[in-house]
């Protein structure tokens, strides 16, 4: 209308009385009918609206409805999805901050490495965690608006109606961009917007459930050492056979589904290489149930997530034993430096060393025993310059390098301001649903 077709502000306004006005009975017997789901509701809206019943979808097509939806909705989908993932990003980052200090095992292999510490190796998860809303955000901005483009894009119906005028065809297009709050329209489109689209959207939450799989292997790993272990209810059972047992169920939901997330993009990488020329009609039924699913399981793997982290429990004192049943070996260099400084030297150190190590190392896996190294280092009089020195050459603290610095620098520089945006939108606990 305001571009100059004569439309009638009386038929306007009768189809804004009638937005919410869905004979939904009516418009499933003309889809039965008619076997066309976008021109059901147009009969039905224009029984509602007889008066702009002329009017109604005027130079539209299916996918005009229908793309410009979808991709509305998906970018409503990602400003749902972000908030909830910054506050689990935040809900770890407090965790990481109380336990930048505590010492404990590093695993390479999934065998004893060099000591980290309990916030530093939850720094990892946030920094995959910061990718992911990086991503999310990039991913929601970069979506455009199809637009009004006709259908095969060439907008040659909208041409027609506004009687060759090229200009108003494309301010048509700037307007409705611009009323669907996007800044841009996607200026190639064929009948619908090319589906590589709708890969970039599934990659990024694909990815997302690769980093929350990741996290939630690393807590149910750390549960059967006792380390650390999710939220478990007062009540909560555990096995109906084993009363004793606690397993990590809420991690395993996480992984379990991150799972299922991580396989959908297959779907549109799949629909966008077989979409003939301007489009074909097998992308459809495909597409209501990945993206719906794809977004739906991010949702809820978030909020499982964000309940184990509000309520994870850490034990300093398994972590500790732990790190004492390890730590003598790794204090071996220590121990030949200390050894050199107060004259000894370096290769008599060494093969001391590895035989007292290997004899330790017979009581740990052949005897079941406790690591004794300290012990024979203490009951060997070639070591005696250094006796006085040996609880300091194994405190825990100066295995740790600067992983308590790490921690504090990532989380201000890098973890923090990229929460900025989702201030007002982090409190509230999450309480897990069946």
């Amino acid at each position: 209308q305001s571009l100059g077709l004569p439309i009638t502000d009386e038929q306007i306004k009768e189809m804004e009385a009638n937005l919410d006005n869905i004979d939904f009975k009516m418009a499933a017997e003309e889809e039965k009918k008619l076997r066309h789901d976008v021109m059901a509701h147009v009969h039905t809206f224009a029984h509602c609206c007889p008066k702009a019943a002329a009017i109604i979808h005027l130079g539209a097509t299916s996918c005009y409805v229908g793309d410009n939806t979808d991709l509305i909705v998906l970018r409503d989908g990602f400003n749902l999805l972000l908030p909830k993932l910054a506050r689990v990003i935040s809900r770890l980052a407090d965790f990481a901050e109380k336990y930048a200090d505590l010492p404990t095992l590093g695993f390479t292999h999934y065998q004893p490495a060099q000591l980290t510490t309990v916030g530093k190796r939850c720094c990892l998860w946030i920094q995959d965690l910061c990718m992911d809303l990086q991503n999310l955000e990039r991913a929601r901005d970069d979506l455009r608006f199809r637009g009004v483009k006709g259908t095969t894009g060439t907008q040659a119906s909208f041409l027609q109606l506004f009687e060759g005028d090229h200009s108003k065809v494309e301010e048509l297009d700037r307007l409705v961009t611009a009323k669907a709050g996007f800044k841009r329209s996607y200026m190639v489109t064929g009948q619908t917007y090319s589906r590589k689209v709708d890969i970039e959207v599934l990659s990024v939450l694909a990815s997302l459930g690769a980093s929350i799989h990741k996290i939630c292997t690393d807590i149910r790993l750390l549960a059967n050492l006792k380390e650390i272990e999710e939220p478990f209810e007062k009540e909560q059972i555990g096995s109906s056979a084993m009363p004793y047992k606690r397993n990590p169920m809420r991690s395993e939901r996480c992984c379990s589904l991150a799972r299922h997330l991580m396989t959908l993009v297959l779907d549109p990488l799949q629909t966008a290489s077989v979409q003939w020329f301007e489009r074909t009609l097998d992308d459809s039924a495909n597409r209501r149930v990945c993206l719906a699913e794809a977004f739906l399981t991010a949702d809820i793997i978030l909020s499982t997530l964000q309940n184990i982290s509000e309520g994870l429990v850490v034990y300093p004192k398994v972590i500790e034993r732990r790190i004492r049943q390890e730590l003598p070996f790794m204090a071996t260099e220590n121990i030949i430096m200390a050894m050199v400084k107060a004259g000894g030297n370096r290769q008599d150190c060494h093969e001391k060393i590895r035989v007292l190590s290997q004899q330790a190392a017979a009581v740990v896996k052949q005897e079941g025993g406790d690591n004794d190294f300290i012990d024979r280092v203490r009951a060997d009089p070639y070591f005696s310059p250094i006796h006085k020195q040996l609880e300091s050459l194994l405190d825990p603290s100066s295995f740790t390098g600067r992983a308590p610095q790490q921690v504090a620098k990532f989380l201000k520089e890098e973890v923090r301001p990229a929460l900025i945006p989702y201030q007002g939108k982090m409190s509230g606990k999450i309480e897990l649903a069946l």
